[in-house]
């Protein structure tokens, strides 16, 4: 599991580093897959998720409950999550169609789900809300 207090310390350093401010943060709740906050910055509004089971942190530019192609390039200030131990996914990689990826070791529930929900990404994958 993802602590969320580590999140909540890299969301911080990343606002400070960005000369902005974190405008709130929402723990995971179930079914999603995912914390979210955002940082406003000086360019507008970013929308940080966070994985709950890993420390994989996305960009996008609005709020949902599950995200597919949503996903922005991580701003240039996203480097504070990475020196606090989180890894930042990059648009190109959430983006990446499913087929071009190793799914083997997916569950037969997680398979079924990505079918029924008509998932087509990595990060349809990672950042979702099933049930």
């Amino acid at each position: 599991m993802t602590d969320p207090s580590a999140f909540r310390t890299a969301l911080y350093a990343a606002a400070r580093a960005a000369g902005g401010t974190v405008g709130g943060w929402e723990r995971q709740a179930y079914p999603r897959s995912f914390h979210t906050a955002t940082v406003l910055d000086g360019t507008g509004e970013w929308v940080v998720l966070c994985h709950a089971h890993h420390p994989w942190v996305a960009f996008a530019r609005e709020r949902r409950d599950w995200y597919t192609e949503e996903f922005l390039a991580p701003p240039p200030w996203a480097h504070a999550f990475g020196s606090l131990g989180f890894v930042v996914l990059g648009r190109a990689h959430l983006t990446t169609p499913l087929p071009d990826v190793d799914t083997s070791a997916l569950t037969r529930p997680e398979r079924r789900h990505i079918r029924l929900y008509g998932i087509t990404t990595v990060g349809g994958v990672l950042f979702n809300a099933w049930d």
